[in-house]
């Protein structure tokens, strides 16, 4: 009856969830005025406590909370305008795992998965032979080099991590350094049995010249005909890492002489 007056209109705005909670409480308070007019205060607290914790039982959330951003990674890097992957791409081929093995079923001889074939290619070559006719393990073991610190060197190889180094680079020594290694052998093996019978020395000079020559090709500024390439660059792919090598097997033959 009061509900027109300017002091008696309320806005409660509450969630749809909570409307049949506050029905059947809204019940309850009219049958008790009704079966008497004069009802209890204790009564009527109990019913409007109920109303109070009904309303607040359904608050809304608080819209301050922080929303945790998404994971969730795309091919296309959120762009709109690039194509999804997981859309265009038939599920046998999506990813690199599933399409390395579609190529297998489809052509075993694929270029995607082939490895190089060392061991075929060590007897094709007949390095073994050429091994033994140069007497190469003979000299290693003229420069100290025998089975027993070979065997006592794996540990500190463990150590240094180069073991757990070449067993998670399987893939990438087999198909990149092995080609390389096996394919010039014939041409290396007579050169390295030539530095070991000369010792140490041998070594520290062809690093030495390896090293110098790169320098001089970056020093007089030199370039590659027809692609216009600094030569030092291009040539600094073979010769830094054979002044390495170089050094290295070097200071070991010294260090085991020692």
């Amino acid at each position: 009856q009061h509900a027109s007056s300017p002091a008696a209109a309320v806005s409660i705005s509450l969630p749809p969830s909570a409307l049949p909670y506050l029905l059947i409480s809204l019940g309850i308070l009219y049958q008790q005025i009704e079966n008497s007019t004069m009802a209890p205060l204790s009564t009527l607290f109990t019913s409007a406590a109920l109303l109070a914790t009904g309303a607040s039982a359904f608050t809304a959330p608080s819209q301050s909370t922080a929303v945790r951003p998404s994971t969730k990674l795309y091919e296309n890097f959120g762009f709109e305008f690039a194509e999804d992957q997981v859309e265009n791409t038939p599920q046998i081929i999506l990813g690199e795992a599933n399409y390395k093995k579609w190529v297998n079923s489809v052509d075993p001889d694929n270029m995607l998965n082939r490895q190089y074939a060392v061991l075929t290619r060590v007897r094709e070559l007949g390095l073994l032979e050429k091994t033994a006719e140069l007497g190469i393990l003979s000299k290693l073991e003229k420069n100290g080099l025998t089975l027993e610190k070979a065997e006592a060197l794996l540990p500190k190889l463990e150590e240094l991590g180069v073991l757990s180094l070449v067993a998670n680079n399987q893939q990438l020594l087999i198909n990149g350094v092995a080609p390389l290694a096996v394919e010039g052998a014939p041409l290396l093996l007579p050169v390295v049995a030539g530095a070991l019978d000369i010792g140490p020395s041998a070594f520290f000079l062809a690093a030495a010249g390896a090293g110098g020559l790169d320098a001089y090709l970056f020093a007089s500024g030199a370039e590659v005909p027809f692609i216009g390439l600094p030569a030092g660059a291009v040539a600094g792919l073979l010769l830094v890492p054979l002044t390495v090598v170089s050094a290295g097997v070097g200071v070991a033959l010294g260090s085991l002489k020692n």
